[in-house]
């Protein structure tokens, strides 16, 4: 009898397609480890988790735009700019999924800066109201700002060489820097969200009588 199989760059992306279903899973538990031996408890790493999940939709967002026809359909200085940023239908493929697993680290530092910096600045503080846990709060999200602004925009100022290469090699690497590229620029909402969501869990310590 006769029989078949497919193989070539099919075999390869089942095979690859494979292997991801366990590396992601697997990237997102470790960094969750991770995050719990640093803080001691859950609530805040899945604060900083928050902060991952915006990023992911950030990643997705721009592969999105990447397939519209009026995305960055404008010129600068007689330069197209989909033509410099070589916009095009993106793929899932591998390189994009890798991409993905190196913003999942990329994108837990602004919430890991924001959640130590606001666990220092109430171990050194007694709140005996709503008030003073609001101020506090604010007051650490203001003095971190800073730093999480600049660990974004050094990581999408350096993604913009990649992103705009057009030599060999760029088609794996534009498809694995686009979601690291989207995720930074959207992750900016987590130095609103960790904040905010800390505060809800230390108000709702403050009216459960708990620990402050």
């Amino acid at each position: 009898g006769t029989s078949f199989k497919f193989s070539g760059t099919y075999e390869n992306q089942v095979r690859a397609a494979k292997t991801l279903s366990i590396v992601l899973p697997l990237s997102l538990f470790i960094i969750f480890l991770i995050l719990y031996l640093q803080f001691r408890n859950i609530s805040t790493p899945l604060l900083v988790f928050s902060g991952i999940l915006i990023a992911w939709s950030g990643g997705f967002m721009l592969i999105w735009l990447y397939d519209q026809s009026w995305f960055l359909d404008f010129s600068v200085a007689g330069t197209s700019m989909r033509d410099l940023f070589d916009v095009g239908t993106i793929n899932l493929s591998v390189a994009v999924w890798v991409g993905f697993i190196a913003l999942f680290g990329i994108a837990s530092d602004d919430g890991v800066v924001m959640a130590t910096f606001l666990d220092q600045s109430f171990a050194n503080r007694k709140t005996e109201s709503i008030a003073q846990i609001r101020a506090a709060t604010l007051e650490a999200g203001k003095r971190r700002i800073r730093p999480c602004l600049m660990t974004t925009a050094t990581t999408v100022l350096a993604l913009l060489p990649v992103i705009t290469s057009q030599g060999r090699g760029s088609d794996v690497m534009v498809p694995m820097a686009i979601p690291s590229f989207g995720g930074m620029c959207i992750e900016l909402i987590t130095l609103f969200v960790v904040p905010v969501s800390y505060c809800m869990i230390r108000e709702w310590r403050f009216r459960m009588g708990g620990e402050v």
